[in-house]
């Protein structure tokens, strides 16, 4: 049985990936899941990373409530999150031959931790490729949007990653667009400007669909 093909979309704050990656999977009958995310110990996980509650709260607890990660503990749970997602979801759903949309992935903490947050590129990759045991995408599609039209779609209070200011969130652009142009047989950037179908129909043809 032939391995099914990983696909990720990557961006900033509000670029539209969780839509996007939807569409995509329903038009390649993909698998679709997120990180941090796509397991049990993974959401968990996530709601401690963005300071959206704690494990097992029934409600979200406000932002500032939930203990803050310093960098490097952040990098660590998101890529523990990652290891269990790699394990549970995205390596037996290739290996049956399944097709996977995955929004975020590597590069966003490249993005996030390393051009974010200044923490060693090459010790990032060091633990991710640990992590993943050396899983990469067959194709990452970048939606690419404007800082502050990002902030302008946000459509309740931020999580504490968009809470970030400006400068934080410029940085993570331009590491994407940075780690987009080192790696441009894997990497496609996709205006992430316009309407939710304009922007689908830039992925589909970033896809090759």
């Amino acid at each position: 049985m032939a391995v099914g093909r990983f696909i990720v979309l990557e961006g900033g704050e509000a670029a539209g990936k969780s839509t996007q990656a939807r569409i995509l999977a329903e038009a390649l009958g993909a698998v679709l899941t997120r990180e941090p995310g796509g397991t049990a110990l993974g959401e968990a996980l996530r709601r401690l990373l963005l300071g959206t509650g704690l494990p097992g709260d029934l409600t979200a607890a406000p932002l500032g409530s939930v203990p803050v990660p310093v960098p490097k503990a952040e990098a660590l749970m998101l890529l523990a999150a990652r290891a269990q997602h790699v394990a549970e979801v995205v390596e037996p759903a290739l290996a049956q031959g399944k097709d996977v949309v995955c929004d975020r992935y590597s590069g966003s903490t490249l993005a996030y931790q390393g051009y974010g947050r200044g923490l060693d590129l090459a010790e990032l990759r060091a633990f991710d490729g640990w992590a993943t045991g050396h899983r990469a995408p067959d194709l990452v599609v970048l939606l690419d949007v404007p800082v502050e039209l990002g902030r302008s779609r946000r459509p309740g209070p931020p999580d504490r990653i968009e809470a970030e200011g400006d400068d934080f969130l410029e940085r993570v652009r331009a590491g994407f667009q940075k780690l987009a142009a080192a790696d441009p047989l894997r990497w496609r950037v996709v205006d992430a400007c316009g309407t939710v179908d304009e922007v689908a129909a830039r992925v589909r043809a970033a896809v090759g669909l």
